[in-house]
Formats: structure tokens, sequence, C-alpha cells
């Protein structure tokens, strides 16, 4: 096949970061260098960010230049629109946050640090491919690609015995979700014929969307999105493995992966006809409410801040199914604003817990109790963590208010009542366990500091991106406008 420039361009951003993948591994071979191959990283995902804005504001800013060039059709497995480059560029702003978190993490790490950014680039790249994905054959591509690195950045710490646990339990049920994947790939194919999106779609709307191979095959692929999502009652996983992990990787791990898979979800029932299968609406139906009544009620019993913060995420895209169930322009308008709301605020807190850990000492700051007294020695960290935990509450003038705001307006749209009443309690019981722990951070300080961040952090780079991150966060939360165009302007509520 002939590739048309206009195609070249629109695969730049994947492009790019794959070159700069290579471009990583060269660097750690010519010279092992800590410093040098975090810049390489950075600089490689910086390009292909400027990539994704170009693409999007390129024709409008400069025309005499850049010819309109998306919608492009790269091969029957690749679509890039507004839509791809939107969540492309989301997948790779929350992956250089991670990278430029993990750069003083790792600046003491005993073992080598290097290959964590060629990890962290491919995972990345995987995630690309996830947000262009059209066919079901990408759809397995992207998800193997974003898995299998990850796998390794989870088990980085070769001497840690929990990051070691940790990534043995996702390396057997991100095996069992390809499993359920291929199968349910295969009975698709059988029924249909096709393994396309438009195609799909095109096989349900002639009425063919109750046989017994189409849905059997569209639960399974349900079932291996729920592993990847932590959907109840797929969610075993992971506590367990954000706690072992990294606590960079479990930033990673909880906004760009689950992003990736979200997008290609939406964008198989927006354009793969799977609102036109009854039975995966109630079955989404019945996992959104699980997950958010579950994991609100788990959280409550967590004294760990990164296992409640897992139990949270599983609740969060609850909330993003209950507006993918609703369907319509509004529900997909919906989940983009919450993702981006919740990519912000879930960076930040992660942020937060990287500062203060190190991988010198046997885990993380990861019990509440590290936390006690934080306000009395570092007020300004204090008051980030306090608004990103506010953030995740939904509490006003935040950015997760915004966003559980279009939730509760494209479920109240649609009528889904008992939805809308467990979005409700989940909220409700989410905002005792933040609070919770936002008390903690006030309280007396504890004699033995265990955890704390060196003094000067905000002037580092680290401590930066996490600054960055809580501002735009509140202007999300107090001038929502120039985001909600920004989410217009690139075509999202047309899916």
């Amino acid at each position: 096949m002939i590739f048309t420039l206009e195609q070249w361009i629109a695969l730049s951003p994947i492009l790019i970061t794959g070159a700069s993948s290579v471009v990583v591994m060269i660097g750690i071979a010519a010279l092992r260098q800590h410093q040098l191959n975090a810049t390489l990283s950075v600089m490689g995902l910086n390009s292909a960010l400027l990539a994704c804005a170009l693409l999007l504001f390129g024709p409008q800013l400069f025309p005499e230049l850049m010819t309109t060039v998306l919608p492009a059709e790269v091969t029957p497995l690749l679509h890039i629109d507004n839509y791809s480059i939107f969540y492309m560029g989301l997948i790779l702003s929350a992956t250089l946050a991670t990278s430029t978190l993990a750069h003083p993490y790792f600046d003491e790490f005993k073992g080598k640090p290097e290959e964590f950014y060629l990890l962290l680039s491919l995972s990345a790249l995987g995630g690309l491919v996830l947000a262009c994905s059209n066919h079901l054959a990408s759809l397995f591509i992207g998800v193997e690609l974003l898995s299998v690195p990850l796998l390794a950045m989870i088990a980085y710490p070769l001497h840690d015995k929990h990051a070691l646990e940790a990534a043995v339990k996702y390396l057997i049920l991100s095996a069992a979700a390809s499993a359920f994947l291929l199968l349910g790939m295969a009975l698709i194919y059988a029924d249909s014929g096709t393994l396309s999106f438009p195609g799909l779609a095109q096989h349900l709307s002639a009425g063919d969307a109750s046989g017994p191979y189409i849905v059997i095959g569209s639960v399974l692929l349900l079932v291996a999105v729920g592993f990847k999502l932590s959907l109840v009652p797929f969610h075993l996983w992971t506590p367990d493995v954000y706690e072992g992990a990294p606590a960079p990787v479990t930033a990673f791990l909880s906004t760009a992966s689950k992003t990736a898979i979200f997008a290609v979800l939406l964008r198989f029932f927006t354009e793969g006809g799977g609102y036109a299968t009854g039975v995966l609406i109630d079955l989404l139906s019945g996992l959104a409410a699980l997950s958010i009544v579950v994991g609100n009620l788990l959280a409550l019993r967590q004294d760990n801040l990164k296992r409640l913060l897992a139990y949270s995420s599983i609740a969060h895209f609850g909330y993003a199914l209950v507006a993918l169930i609703a369907a319509g322009a509004l529900a997909v308008e919906a989940v983009n604003v919450y993702l981006l709301t919740y990519v912000v605020t879930n960076l930040g807190a992660f942020g937060i817990i990287t500062l203060v850990s190190s991988p010198l000492k046997e885990r993380d700051a990861d019990h509440i109790e590290d936390y006690r007294g934080l306000f009395w020695r570092r007020p300004f960290l204090t008051a980030i963590l306090t608004a990103m935990l506010l953030s995740l509450a939904g509490i006003p003038v935040t950015a997760g208010f915004i966003g559980k705001f279009y939730i509760l307006a494209a479920a109240v749209d649609a009528r889904q009542w008992l939805l809308i009443g467990a979005v409700v309690f989940g909220s409700a019981v989410g905002l005792f366990y933040y609070l919770r722990v936002i008390s903690i951070m006030f309280m007396g300080e504890m004699k033995h500091i265990g955890f704390d961040v060196t003094l000067g952090w905000e002037a580092r780079a680290g401590g930066l991106v996490t600054l960055l991150l809580m501002l735009l966060m509140l202007l999300i939360g107090i001038l929502p406008d120039p985001f909600l165009h920004l989410i217009s302007f690139a075509g999202l509520s047309a899916g």
C-alpha cells in the first residue's frame, strides 16, 4: 500500500513517539546516563505533542501553510480524526508528566534507571494506537503494546518483593484479559465476517445484533476491557498493583493507560454499533453501578493511600461508564470532559506521592499515617494534595466538579435514574474518605518522620509539573469555557 503525504502527516504523533523510543534505546546503548536519556524521552514526547497541536490547530492558524489532513484513514486499522488527536494529546501529556515525575524519583535509584524511559515511550505508543483504533486487530495490538512494557515498569525495582508480586498479578490477569479479548474477536468475526468498527456497525444495523456468536463475543470483549479498566468484578488486581508499583508507574497506569482503553471503548460503541446490542448496555449498566458502589465502599476501609486511590479509580471509571451508557452527543462530550479532569487531578495526587516517596526505602509513602501533620512541615505541598483530593470528590471550583456535572447532565438527559442514584451515593461516600485523608494532614505532627520531601522541591522539574497540574485543575474548575471550547473544536461531540 502506498501512503499519501496526508496520511504520513496524520501519523506524525505515532511516528515521532516510535522514533523517540528508538533514539532513547540508542542513547542507552551509547551512553548510560540518567539525565541524558530522560531528556531524550521528554524531547520526543514534546515533539509528538507539538505534532498533535499542529494537526488540530494548524489548518486554522496557518491556512496558507497547512491544508486540512484530518480525518485520515490509514489502512482499515487506524482512523485519525480530531477525536483521536485529542486523546493522543491527553495520553502524551500524561506520559510527559510521568516522565518528569520519574526523573527525581529514579535519580536515587540504585539500579539502572535509563531503560524506564524506553519502556514508558513504548507503552505510550500503544496508547496512541488505541486512540486511533478503528478495528479490533489494531485494538489488540494497542492493548498488548501498552500492557507489556507496563508490566516491566511495575517490576522495575527488581529487589522489591512488593513490586515483583504486583507485576506477577498484573501479568496473570493481563494474559487472561488478552485471552478473553481474542476469543471474543474470533466469535464476532465468525458471526459478522469483519473486525472493522464500521463493518460491525453495518452488520448490527441490519438486524443481526441478537445472534449468539455476536452477543457472546461482545460480552467477552467487554470482560477484557473490564479487566483493563478495573471494573467490578474484574478489579481484584488493582489495589495490589497500585500499592506494589513505583509511584510514577502507578500515576501512568491510573491515567494514560486507562484513558487509552476507555477512548477505544467509546469509539467502539459510537462507531462500531455497540449500542445496537442491548445485552451490552444492560451489562454495562450493572458494571457501572457495581463499580461505583463497591469501589467507594471498599475505599472507606483503606489506610493505604495508594489502595484508597485504586478503589477510587474503580468508582471514577464507573462514573465515566454512566455517560457512555447514556449515549448521544452530550454523553460523548461528558466522557471526554470527565476523562480530562480525571487525568489532571489523578496525576497531581500521585505527583505528591512521588515527590514524598523514595526508591531507597522499602516502600513508597503510601500509608495515610505517613502524611500526618504534613501541613506543619510542608504547607504548600499539603495545599496541592488537598486541592486534588477535593477535585476527586467533585467539590465546586475544582475540575472534578465540572466532570461530575457533565456526567449527571448526560445521565439526566437519558433518564438513567438508577445510575444517577449510584453516582450521588458514590459521591457522598467518596467525600468522607477524601476528607479523612485531608484531616490527617492537618493533625499534630508525628514524632517519627519516615518520609518527607526535600527543600526546594517546587523549583525542580517534578515539583513544577505538580504545581502546573494544580493550576490547571483550578483553571478548569473556575474557567472551564476554554477547555469546553477545545473539546467542541476538536469535534469530540460527534464521537
